[in-house]
């Protein structure tokens, strides 16, 4: 299930699920195929960080730690590198891109707190420390929401958090009326019109990214249509966030205006 494209040759790709899929697995993974790559410098900013807070070594780290901990502590380090290089290049790249890199950091920020309901990681002393430090050190939400995000423990207080910040009470609000849409589909339709937006600019770089992230929305249709059709779920084949389409919710609503 290795995905075809990337940077590595055909023989580390065959060595890849050689690989026990357990810590030290990871660990030897880490060792001998990540880190010369680009992910390799978030590797070991998450490694230092974390032995200096276990007070262990470094090479126990992973063995120790969760395996969606360390994903979720990588996507933090990359999306706070990836804003401070938009942010360099300046013009409208920055505009943008610093707009969809903001609520993608946000986004985190709100499933790793919702999906921390009933771990290990809502717990007072865990809040404070393993879950705080999964949080970008960017967005709309940072510092003010995320330092509200550490006290919160339950849906409603996270509720009562985003009520505070228009652009995700609405989608936090989907989620708590219990509608067809799922939060995830929530944000996903947010960032398709993020997206597109950016087709709308000229001369900045981020219409490149948009390009990438909305065939990556694409792939997710084409799976949930045909996991409709397995399924004999024909009634729900149409629940899917359409890109470019003339019906998408902003569309109409700027038409009916």
């Amino acid at each position: 299930q290795c995905h075809p494209l990337g940077m590595f040759k055909e023989s580390t790709m065959r060595s890849i699920p050689t690989f026990e899929p357990n810590a030290k697995g990871f660990a030897d993974l880490y060792q001998t195929v990540l880190v010369d790559t680009p992910v390799g410098p978030y590797f070991a900013m998450f490694l230092q960080e974390s032995s200096n807070a276990m007070g262990g070594e470094v090479r126990n780290v992973i063995e120790e730690v969760e395996i969606e901990i360390i994903k979720s502590s990588l996507i933090k380090y990359w999306i706070e590198d990836f804003y401070q290089y938009t942010q360099k290049l300046g013009g409208e790249t920055a505009e943008l891109m610093g707009e969809i890199l903001n609520v993608r950091a946000d986004t985190n920020a709100i499933n790793i707190t919702l999906n921390s309901f009933g771990t290990p990681l809502n717990e007072p002393l865990m809040r404070a420390s393993d879950r705080k430090r999964l949080y970008p050190a960017v967005g709309h939400l940072y510092p003010t929401g995320t330092s509200m995000l550490t006290d919160v423990a339950t849906e409603e207080e996270l509720g009562s958090v985003l009520e505070l910040f228009p652009q995700y009470s609405s989608i936090w609000n989907i989620h708590a009326s219990g509608a067809e849409m799922s939060i995830d589909d929530a944000f996903y339709e947010r960032d398709v019109q993020t997206l597109e937006l950016a087709f709308e600019g000229q001369m900045h770089f981020g219409v490149f990214y948009a390009y990438v992230k909305l065939k990556e929305q694409e792939i997710r249709n084409l799976v949930w249509i045909t996991e409709c059709i397995i399924q004999a779920q024909k009634d729900e084949i149409n629940k899917f966030v359409p890109v470019f389409s003339r019906h998408s919710p902003w569309r109409s609503t700027a038409k009916a205006r």
